[in-house]
């Protein structure tokens, strides 16, 4: 029986040495064809995979049905063994992962061989939640084909509710950081990054009094810098279009008249409001129907405290502590989350138990 095993990039050698160590009699070649993050193992021990997945540096060991040489052609004929482990009733997909050069793509795998699985078994193909998972392994000249269940850590799944729905509407007003130039873009990156990675309507930098211009250029740079940096790797992540958060710089005191006016939900954390416990409920529901909730953070001070009779919450989220300047809007939104999904939660069982 042979595997595929997959570790973190760099950790392949030293799981290979493990490897070795629980299954003596195996054949065991870390890096194939200078890959990192991938050992071959191949052993006649009936428990090889349980071995295996006792060592800590493994992340995932494929059980490989079929080898045959990296050409179209040649994967596509083994649609006939693959065929055998999925019935009509079960749904599949075809998940291919290419190293090196070859004269077709990973796509064009995935469709021809799919299409070829569809005709043998008329099962349907979902991309989403497959019963089955057809997954091909290409390095260099070899291809390694497995059936797999569907995967055991989905990032994606129907029973989770998407965070995006409710971080969607919500707008962030962040106060400057001021100082040192070096400083100014250090904080500003680690905001721009924290803002795009969750994926908000609009950041809003809002001064609260005159400041020096080039200190606020430093943050806005690093602001830039970091939401880049982010933008970059939600492209390569994620499975939907994402777009780069909008960022604009408005007075501290004229967001506050706006967004009153337009009766949008103002939310100031603050350690002098009630903590998030105490108004989860009430903030859920409020946060649900809201069209905009627009969330204030401070940078080294805190709001103005005049501002906090203009909110329709001033909330702490954490009793005693006070948040760096750059945990604020991470903080702030996870809090927000959850008190969110749990309304959510709810709600759904309410709808759901029986009148």
């Amino acid at each position: 029986m042979k595997f595929l095993v997959k570790t973190q990039k760099g950790m392949e050698s030293v799981a290979g040495n493990y490897i070795r160590e629980a299954l003596p009699n195996a054949e065991v070649w870390a890096s194939p064809m200078g890959y990192s993050g991938l050992v071959i193992v191949e052993t006649n021990d009936e428990n090889a995979e349980e071995k295996i997945l006792e060592i800590p540096e493994v992340e995932r060991v494929i059980p490989v049905l079929v080898e045959t040489n990296a050409e179209l052609g040649e994967i596509v004929k083994a649609a006939n063994e693959i065929a055998s482990l999925i019935s009509k009733d079960e749904t599949f997909a075809v998940k291919t992962k290419r190293r090196g050069k070859h004269d077709f793509s990973s796509i064009d795998v995935n469709r021809v061989l799919g299409a070829k699985i569809k005709e043998l078994t008329d099962a349907d193909v979902n991309l989403s939640w497959p019963d089955k998972v057809v997954q091909v392994e290409i390095i260099g000249d070899r291809a390694f084909i497995s059936v797999l269940p569907g995967e055991e850590y989905r990032k994606y799944t129907p029973d989770k509710f998407d965070a995006r729905k409710l971080l969607s509407k919500v707008t962030l007003v962040q106060m400057p950081y001021w100082g040192d130039y070096k400083a100014c873009r250090k904080f500003g990156e680690k905001i721009g990054r924290a803002a795009q990675a969750f994926e908000v309507k609009e950041l809003i930098i809002a001064p609260k009094e005159k400041m020096d211009a080039y200190e606020l250029m430093e943050f806005l740079r690093g602001i830039k810098t970091g939401q880049e940096s982010r933008y970059q790797i939600q492209r390569e992540a994620y499975p939907w279009k994402v777009e780069k958060v909008p960022v604009s710089v408005w007075d501290l005191y004229q967001v506050v008249r706006d967004k009153r006016r337009n009766k949008r939900l103002l939310i100031i954390t603050d350690p002098k409001g009630p903590t998030l416990a105490e108004v989860k409920e009430k903030l859920a529901r409020d946060m649900h129907y809201a069209k905009e909730v627009v969330i204030f953070i401070g940078s080294r001070e805190g709001i103005p405290r005049g501002l906090f009779r203009f909110a329709d919450y001033v909330i702490d989220l954490a009793p005693y502590m006070t948040f760096a300047t750059e945990h604020g809007i991470p903080a702030t939104l996870v809090s927000l989350w959850e008190v969110y999904e749990e309304f959510l939660r709810k709600s759904e069982e309410k709808a759901e138990a029986p009148s």
